[in-house]
């Protein structure tokens, strides 16, 4: 049942009064003469002629004297401060570092995963998880790095498990105290996945040892299923690698690698007390592991680690591009024991500190049902340990690669996207339109509006209020020039490639004189040029 609140209709005027306003028109127009002023503003200026359309205006064209035709307005006083043009929100107020200007307001726009958290107000959100969306070349790194720079100076440390594009390394080299460990190549580091970590604070023996080996056999299971492809481990397989991890860690003093792992995978496979099935199980996942021992991945992760995770470092950066560049099933192996390793470090409450924790490509992190449910893990845990986990896509379509369609991993990749409370939507594609109303539930009107988004602006989704916030309004000159990712796109002068004039060549073509608007602001601008990804 609808209830009549209220009736709007245009002007200030009565019935009565725009009735006798008219006659009054209408006899100026028959006279030709000025109409009376009645109102402030209402009247014809003095300098009128006729017209066909009504007496007209000497400069300027006519006036159309026809009635405006427009329906009143009803609606509720909820509705109305809606639409009215000057309300806007008062923002997440002033603590965290400024990520940009949100548009609606006119405002710096703060934002702190962790302040947002903490907030007792309406705006706390219950995650300090952060997913970044958007298309190539829509400014996604250039606001996470900026986020990440800008909260250093607030104590937090951010911690890039892997970097394909090597283009974290400048940052971290740029940043006082920064980190970078280089897997792959000449002097490259090892990392071994299957680290214990530091003592988690406040759990006991018991509860400590139970994480650390679910871990571990979570990382193992991952590798071995990522590299069998679509297969999936039996139950024996699973049985045959507990059994060797456990070995491992006994004759260790619980320090295992990838290498005493397959060593006695192959210790299984050859015992003839061992039963037959257990050694038919360890077979396939030995000869997956042998890879790391003898194949194209030795030398980076079968071993003990020969550097250790710098707590105090301001950003730490695991540069894996060398390896990014082999194969596909490289880059997801790589990224699954760099991964592991970080977390078995960070995953410590006793260090007290805050961390952002940047995953590049985040659905590699989610190509087996081993690493989802880890993944998943990692994300509820993200509060109990005070890490902002950073899951940046280009596409909700990238989640696709993992598993088949209406898999039980695909379904539970989607979930976990479709979980993260904050969000950061940039540009879009026409194709992931369908995708951002179904998986993310976002409003129609709203996906209209991130497909027509400019460089460096999003839609940022923070618990239950949204915002729109231009990064770049507030980026310098050191920031694009840290933060730019396009320096295959802008080749030398002299390289002989097709490049694009600047404004002195321009003016070569037209006079100074030339009624053309020769400037090339807005849209030649160094800042268009040089705006990273």
């Amino acid at each position: 049942m609808t209830r009549h609140i209220a009736t709007f209709e245009p002007g200030d005027l009565s019935k009565r009064e725009r009735r006798a306003f008219r006659r009054d028109l209408n006899r100026a127009a028959r006279e030709d003469k000025p109409a009376p002023a009645r109102r402030r503003d209402r009247a014809l200026p003095d300098a009128a002629v006729p017209g066909p359309f009504g007496p007209g205006i000497t400069q300027g064209g006519y006036w159309n004297l026809a009635r405006p035709a427009i329906p009143a307005h009803q609606a509720t006083s909820r509705q109305i401060a809606g639409i009215y043009p000057f309300v806007a929100d008062a923002g997440l107020g002033h603590l965290g570092p400024i990520l940009g200007v949100d548009l609606n307001a006119d405002a710096l726009w703060h934002f702190s995963p962790w302040e947002t958290y903490l907030d007792k107000s309406d705006r706390r959100t219950f995650s300090t998880n952060l997913l970044v969306l958007g298309a190539y070349r829509a400014g996604k790194s250039g606001t996470i790095k900026s986020l990440v720079t800008r909260s250093i100076a607030f104590g937090h440390q951010a911690v890039v498990p892997s970097d394909p594009k090597g283009e974290w390394v400048t940052v971290a080299e740029a940043m006082p105290g920064g980190v970078v460990i280089r897997i792959g190549g000449g002097s490259a580091a090892r990392l071994n996945p299957l680290d214990r970590g530091p003592r988690r604070a406040k759990v006991d023996d018991e509860q400590d040892v139970m994480m650390v080996r679910q871990r571990r056999i979570t990382t193992l299971i991952s590798l071995v299923e990522m590299a069998l492809g679509s297969t999936r481990l039996t139950a024996v397989e699973h049985a045959a690698i507990h059994e060797a991890l456990e070995r491992c860690i006994r004759s260790t003093g619980d320090r295992p690698t990838l290498r005493g792992v397959y060593e006695h995978l192959g210790t299984i496979v050859e015992d003839a007390g061992t039963d037959f099935r257990l050694s038919d199980g360890a077979v396939q996942p030995r000869f997956v592991l042998r890879r790391f021992v003898d194949g194209d991945l030795s030398g980076l992760f079968e071993d003990e680690s020969t550097v250790a995770f710098d707590a105090d470092a301001s950003i730490v950066v695991v540069d894996t591009s060398e390896l990014f560049a082999r194969s596909e099933l490289v880059a997801q192996l790589t990224q699954v024991c760099t991964t592991a390793w970080i977390q078995a470090v960070v995953s410590d409450r006793s260090s007290k500190r805050t961390r952002y924790l940047i995953r590049e490509e985040g659905w590699r992190d989610m190509t087996s049902l081993a690493s989802l449910q880890m993944f998943q893990q990692w994300l509820k845990l993200s509060r109990h340990y005070g890490i902002s986990n950073i899951v940046i896509l280009h596409k909700l379509g990238d989640l696709d690669a993992v598993g088949e369609a209406d898999s039980k991993e695909r379904n539970l990749a989607y979930s976990i996207v479709g979980d993260i409370e904050n969000k950061f939507i940039f540009r879009a594609n026409h194709q992931e339109a369908a995708s951002l109303r179904e998986r993310l539930n976002i409003p129609a009107t709203h996906v209209e509006d991130a497909r027509r988004l400019r460089m460096g602006v999003f839609l940022a989704y923070v618990g239950q209020h949204s915002y729109v916030v231009d990064c770049f309004a507030t980026s310098t000159e050191w920031e694009y020039e840290l933060f730019k990712t396009d320096e295959a796109m802008t080749p030398d002068e002299d390289d002989g490639m097709l490049r694009l004039p600047d404004a002195d060549e321009l003016n070569r073509f037209w006079p100074d004189d030339s009624p053309i608007d020769t400037s090339l602001d807005g849209w030649l601008s160094p800042t268009w040029k040089e705006t990273p990804q």
